[in-house]
């Protein structure tokens, strides 16, 4: 492809609005651009590097068994409905109504979809096990669409559904993409994590995450130094530990009212108290399910939500409000407390288990208590693992320490179970002729993310180094002075020759300076440059430069056919 006859509008500053690597170079280099807030235009360079993904997604999967369909956008809120997430999705479903005021919503995924496909053509143990995949566009009315094409309301994903007569059926099924996935982000260039995972609203038991360490990342994984445990910090066990003052202290002390007015914030009232945030406990308040829970946790320690929730089966969980922390303490936000509430379930995080006279909220404006110990002033039978792990934990698997770095998630994997083919009757009969309920799997590939995420763990101070597995081209001719009649026929030969050989090369043709050809090269990030300057061009001399190491090789333009494999690595 000739740049002159291409869409590549390519800029030399940064987009005001970008906050990362991967969303400043894909517009500077012209892959994408901006519409609205949440969605974006793919132009040729970027949609040549999706269909490269795509294919090498196709090939993995195809060759494991697994067959493409493609599902409708747009479904009848009735299936959203029967699996109860139309409510738990809340405002992130899109949803409208038709010219005969019938409600639809876009699909922000597809495993009510898929199940009821199944429900309806599946009736015997023969049809099984299956694995039905599709590349589609999803719709999300995300809250705040950020970092460019990372997180975004209109995506490109990837997702594949299992469905298994038996749960040793659903194990090989899972095994068997897990495998796939690994391949496909080796082949793609992305130093990928696999790490164990919260199944969040998609339900079932196991769940992994494959992650790109990144500081673009939103979430964060926990990574063991020495042992091969990795995880999301929402699953991530944390070992039970002390707090400084239960390890001085073996005597219950007298409980005692202080003072603290206008005083808070844990870190305030240890402070004002002269004592360190570990011998503090928070009382958090939240909702479950409408109900009021409060929470202990250490005072130096962050409570984890998702593990609340999954600790309370909750289906909502959210911070109390100001009315309701006061209609439960008698107090205002910043002096809750455990002693004498009433009005609340209380279930305490592992590290205030074996606390000795630490100090929390008195329920009353203006004022803590001190000196306050478990079973005497107050009682909880109900301990668990509440709160985010920190760098100072030690490995849940061998003890050692841990490392906590921020990621980008590009693919999910989920054993649902019957979580959603129970309740849309995916069932078959077996041989013995008993109805039984299909087991399933499900697994998401984020499409967009995976060239997201290469350009944020593959580029310098020039811009995009792409593998050559999925850059848009593989070959990128730099005709330095299209003036020259010389220069003009090498390089049309050069361009010629490689495409007959079915290379795929972008040739820039322009007739502009070599300043600004030598920098868009670098910025669009094609892994083979060839430059052919008059003084080369003179001798029949091209130059061979390979865009990660930016080595050059001198190749006789007549020899570029034979050799130029000796590049395409």
């Amino acid at each position: 492809m000739r740049w002159t006859e291409s869409l590549i509008p390519t800029l030399k500053e940064d987009p005001q609005d970008a906050e990362v690597i991967s969303h400043k170079l894909m517009i500077r280099a012209g892959l994408v651009r901006k519409l609205i807030s949440g969605a974006y235009s793919y132009l040729p360079l970027g949609v040549r590097a999706l269909h490269k993904v795509k294919s090498i997604i196709r090939e993995e999967l195809d060759s494991r068994g697994a067959q493409e369909v493609m599902l409708p956008a747009i479904h009848p809120p009735e299936l959203w409905k029967i699996t109860a997430r139309y409510e738990a999705l809340g405002p992130v479903l899109i949803k409208f109504k038709d010219r005969h005021n019938k409600e639809l919503v876009l699909g922000p995924t597809h495993e009510e979809i898929i199940t009821d496909l199944v429900a309806n053509n599946i009736k015997s143990y023969k049809d099984l096990p299956l694995i039905l995949y599709q590349i589609q566009t999803k719709f999300r009315d995300e809250p705040r669409p950020r970092f460019g094409v990372m997180r975004t309301s209109e995506f490109i994903m990837k997702d594949a559904y299992s469905f298994d007569r038996d749960v040793e059926g659903m194990e090989a099924s899972y095994k068997k993409m897990y495998e796939a996935y690994c391949r496909i982000f080796e082949r793609c260039g992305l130093p990928y994590i696999p790490v164990e995972a919260d199944p969040g609203m998609m339900g079932g038991s196991v769940s992994h995450e494959f992650m790109v360490p990144s500081e673009a990342g939103e979430d964060e994984i926990v990574v063991c130094q020495k042992c091969k445990y990795a995880a999301s910090v929402e699953v991530a066990a944390c070992k039970p530990v002390h707090s400084p003052q239960s390890i001085v202290h073996s005597k219950k002390l007298p409980i005692a009212q202080v003072e603290t007015v206008d005083i808070k914030t844990v870190e305030k009232v240890a402070e004002f108290l002269k004592t360190e945030p570990a011998n503090l406990v928070k009382t958090l308040l939240y909702k479950a399910d409408g109900k009021v829970v409060a929470l202990l946790i250490r005072g130096d320690f962050e409570a984890h939500e998702t593990k609340l929730k999954n600790y309370l089966k909750c289906a909502v969980l959210e911070l109390a409000d100001e009315k309701t922390i006061e209609d439960a303490t008698g107090a205002p936000v910043g002096f809750s407390g455990p002693v004498g509430l009433k009005n609340a379930r209380i279930v305490a995080d592992n590290s205030v288990k074996g606390m000795v006279n630490f100090i929390t909220g008195a329920n009353k404006k203006d004022a803590h208590l001190i000196n306050v110990n478990i079973d005497r002033d107050f009682e909880t039978k109900e301990f668990a693992d509440l709160r985010k792990i920190t760098k100072l934990d030690k490995c849940p698997a061998c003890g050692k320490a841990i490392d906590i770095k921020k990621a980008i998630e590009v693919g999910h994997t989920f054993k649902l179970g019957t979580k959603y083919s129970e309740v849309l009757g995916a069932k078959f009969l077996d041989k013995d002729g008993k109805t039984q309920t299909t087991i399933m799997g499900c697994y998401g590939i984020g499409v967009n993310r995976i060239i997201a995420s290469l350009i944020e763990t593959s580029n310098d101070k020039d811009g995009i180094i792409w593998p050559m597995s999925i850059a848009p081209y593989q070959i990128m001719i730099v005709a330095l002075n299209t003036a020259s009649k010389k220069v003009k026929e090498v390089a049309e030969e050069v361009y010629a020759k490689l495409t007959k050989l079915n290379y795929e090369v972008l040739y820039d043709d322009r007739d502009i300076s070599a300043g600004i050809k030598f920098k868009d090269a670098d910025l669009i990030g094609i892994p083979i440059q060839i430059v052919i300057g008059e003084k080369n061009a003179k001798k029949n001399i091209i130059e061979v430069k390979t865009r990660k190491d930016k080595a050059v090789t001198e190749v006789p333009a007549a020899e570029i056919g034979s050799r130029i494999k000796e590049f395409l690595q």
